[in-house]
């Protein structure tokens, strides 16, 4: 990705990216009007990146305006709730992205590029949480039987926390 420069002579201008920026923007928007988690921890940051990804993936018009605000807002809500196989729809929305550019023969844009570097944050990166225990909601038929031990701790991928943290924000905006 070329960098942005005022002393630019050779008349291309830069590729800028404006989708990831404004699904970015709009995430943090979301996160810093709900107030869940402090703005410089990397719980907030999982929630960011997590909610960009969901806002730019949804977005396939590169209008976040209008009407079309209103049912990506229903969309997001979808895409973050739990039990939607949110990393699956991730790795298939981002490949999808990079077939299309390719098959029109151009390299992915700047946005995909850094879609992409957030998505491997996201997978990669792992945070200590609470262990909200899945194991007891599954062995129970599907209702919670016992209480949730706040003191036991796990390490979880960023996505898995800022799913939810996303998915609060968003009904919070």
């Amino acid at each position: 990705m070329q960098t942005e420069s005022t002393n630019d002579t050779g008349g291309e201008t830069p590729d800028v990216p404006m989708a990831w920026f404004c699904a970015e923007y709009i995430a943090d928007e979301m996160l810093r009007t709900g107030a869940l988690v402090d703005g410089g921890s990397l719980e907030y940051r999982a929630g960011r990146e997590t909610l960009a990804l969901t806002i730019y993936l949804c977005d396939g018009s590169g209008e976040l305006a209008g009407a079309h605000a209103v049912a990506s807002i229903e969309e997001w809500l979808n895409r973050t709730a739990y039990g939607h196989p949110w990393p699956e729809w991730v790795g298939r929305g981002l490949a999808e992205r990079e077939e299309r550019a390719r098959s029109l023969g151009s390299d992915p844009g700047p946005d995909l590029l850094l879609a992409r570097e957030s998505w491997h944050w996201l997978s990669r990166t792992e945070l200590l949480t609470t262990d909200l225990g899945d194991d007891v909601v599954r062995h129970q038929g599907g209702s919670r039987a016992g209480a949730v031990d706040e003191q036991t701790r796990v390490w979880t991928p960023a996505w898995q926390l800022g799913l939810p943290l996303g998915h609060l924000a968003i009904h919070l905006f």
